[in-house]
């Protein structure tokens, strides 16, 4: 065989690779992976600054809140979804695809200055519930959705650190 043709086969086979999945959709897309889709309404946000995160979890305290490169490299569902937080005053709503459909924990953040480390002093955080968080780590029971097949839609009121009472809701919302 020319090298032309070994080229031309090996190019050939590379074209039947599908392109990477990226794992971390931005934009709070839906378009990018499988799997029944999740409305994530948000309410309650603080400032318009930084960006807006959900993820899903399997639905147990062994997992939930684990470190997502753990949880990729045990093979566990896992999923995660960014948005810019946008401007102005109206709704905020993300969409995040499950893994399929049944319950998921759900933490929704609000990273209010963009850098992807949870800053206790200043983010926002918010589960499924709504149950106010106080100063202890939050129970997978919180963060329980189910997704159905067809998909869903939930609330999620953000919550951010009040003085010595811990995490609450901010006033007037």
């Amino acid at each position: 065989m020319t090298s032309f043709a070994a080229l031309s086969v090996v190019l050939g086979a590379a074209a039947d690779i599908p392109p990477p999945v990226q794992l971390d959709p931005v934009e709070g897309s839906c378009a990018l992976v499988a799997g029944p889709m999740l409305r994530v309404n948000v309410a309650g946000i603080k400032d318009r600054t930084g960006r807006l995160k959900v993820e899903i979890y399997p639905p147990n305290e062994t997992d939930f809140l684990r470190d997502d490169t753990t949880l990729k490299n045990e093979r566990r569902p896992f999923r995660r979804v960014w948005m810019k937080t946008p401007g102005g005053d109206g709704p905020v709503s993300i969409c995040i695809r499950a893994p399929y459909a049944g319950q998921w924990a759900v933490l929704l953040t609000h990273d209010r200055d963009g850098q992807n480390k949870f800053n206790f002093w200043q983010d926002g955080a918010g589960f499924p519930s709504n149950q106010r968080l106080g100063r202890s780590r939050p129970k997978v029971r919180q963060a329980l959705v189910n997704v159905p097949a067809q998909g869903g839609q939930i609330t999620i009121r953000l919550q951010y650190l009040r003085g010595l009472g811990g995490f609450a809701p901010t006033d007037g919302d």
